[in-house]
């Protein structure tokens, strides 16, 4: 029994460490451009598009094999119950044996049929192009999620900083109004108010501790490790918005058609489908083929029992009820279908880099905002409590000043991960590969 336990650990352990990525331990200290790393090889989505791609290059080799020749063998073995035989007047003579061996070996080649296989193979390729560059997108889009909830996460932190700030800030206060209601100065109403006040601060603080906890469970997630992994995260201390602050509009959408992976998948597929037209059409014309073959059957009463064989041939389908033409106005129809779609999608991007640029432009102006409004209200605070301190001032003044000061913070550290989240945002929907943005 205890050997049967010890075995069942060993192959538990050799499960777990299986599936938790050897790269990060617990308790790391996570930078950015890790994080982006581990996604990119980690995370499920872009696995899946992996497999989607393989399954693409496979159909890729179908379509190829058609341009090579086929070749077929067959053996057999033939018992029959009565010899053949056939009556040549008076006299009958065996025609075959009564049990014969035979094999032939066939190998057939389309020598020409108006690009019909070469066009499929061309588009087989061009469809396997699309999906790389899928997954590519796909691994952009999580790299954009992952920095999103990096960002998210940072600023969860910085939160748990404000609200412990203005908890350790309300604790002193009620130090002070203690002390001045044991000397009588304030009434019992002040001090009520304090403890009510650092109450709900400390009850904010549990809220924002909780939202940190999520944050790196989201982050775990993103990076496909066990959701319980204890990971610290590194600030972003260099800032790509410095130049996309002045870039031109027009300058963005230029770089947004011509890198988003969408619009050259929307490309390549229209000529995937020229492609597929031009393979279609094909079925109205000949096909010219060369087959050639070895042949033999087991027979003494024969003269030669193997024989070679060359046949040249053509082949041509004469009707198939219209499905050919029912074919190429599909195909064009798809093509005009696609055209639609991808001016779609490049009003969406041009929308896309446009809300992002806006964002950003407004995260920066709140940032030079609301710095001058946290030592405003730091020195609001400090005026607040030297007055309340000398009985000139009241309770209420100097909690309408901390919560003045809790929002300034609050609003900075909001303003600057938003900067960020807009940075990002901006240049994936630019086409930016934000592995290397962030590098």
């Amino acid at each position: 029994m205890k050997s049967k336990i010890c075995f069942s650990l060993f192959i538990f352990e050799i499960l777990f460490f299986s599936i938790v990525p050897a790269d990060i331990s617990y308790a790391d200290v996570l930078t950015l451009p890790e994080g982006l790393r581990l996604a990119t090889e980690n995370n499920r989505l872009v696995r899946i598009t992996q497999r989607e791609e393989a399954v693409s290059e496979a159909d890729t080799l179908i379509a190829q094999s058609r341009l090579l020749p086929t070749i077929n063998a067959s053996l057999t073995q033939t018992f029959l119950a009565h010899q053949p035989e056939a009556i040549f007047g008076l006299q009958i003579v065996p025609m075959s044996e009564k049990d014969y061996l035979s094999y032939n070996l066939n190998i057939q080649q389309t020598l020409y049929d108006f690009r019909g296989n070469a066009s499929r193979y061309e588009s087989s390729k061009l469809i396997l192009e699309t999906k790389k560059m899928d997954t590519k997108r796909i691994k952009n889009l999580v790299c954009l999620d992952l920095a999103f909830i990096y960002f998210d996460l940072l600023e969860s932190e910085k939160m748990i900083l404000v609200a412990a700030k203005e908890a350790e800030r309300l604790e002193s206060h009620l130090r002070d109004a203690k002390n001045l209601y044991d000397e009588g100065v304030i009434t019992k109403n002040d001090l009520l108010q304090a403890e009510v006040r650092l109450s709900d601060a400390r009850q904010r603080l549990v809220a924002v501790r909780n939202l940190r906890t999520i944050n790196v469970s989201r982050l775990n997630n993103a990076m496909a490790i066990p959701l319980k992994t204890d990971v610290q995260v590194m600030d972003v201390k260099e800032n790509p918005s410095d130049s996309l602050l002045t870039l031109d509009m027009e300058k963005a959408w230029e770089h947004a058609e011509e890198q988003r992976p969408e619009i050259q998948i929307a490309d390549t597929i229209l000529k995937a489908l020229d492609m597929e037209e031009v393979t279609k059409r094909s079925e109205y014309y000949p096909k010219f083929f060369m087959q050639g073959g070895y042949d033999f059957i087991e027979n003494r009463y024969q003269i030669h029992e193997g024989n070679w064989s060359l046949t040249a041939g053509i082949s041509l389908n004469l009707f198939s009820g219209g499905s050919t033409k029912a074919g190429v106005t599909k195909i064009k129809q798809q093509r005009l279908k696609l055209f639609e779609q991808k001016n779609k999608l490049i009003d969406e991007i041009k929308l896309e880099v446009e809300k992002y640029i806006l964002h950003l432009k407004t995260a920066r102006e709140k940032i030079t905002v609301t710095k001058d409004a946290v030592s405003q209200a730091e020195e609001n605070l400090r005026i607040n409590r030297i007055r309340y301190g000398e009985g000139v001032g009241t309770a209420t003044e100097v909690l309408d000043a901390v919560t003045l000061l809790t929002i300034a913070e609050t609003n900075l550290y909001k303003s600057i991960y938003d900067s960020k989240r807009a940075e990002a945002g901006l240049l994936y929907s630019m086409g930016k590969d934000l592995v290397e943005v962030y590098k």
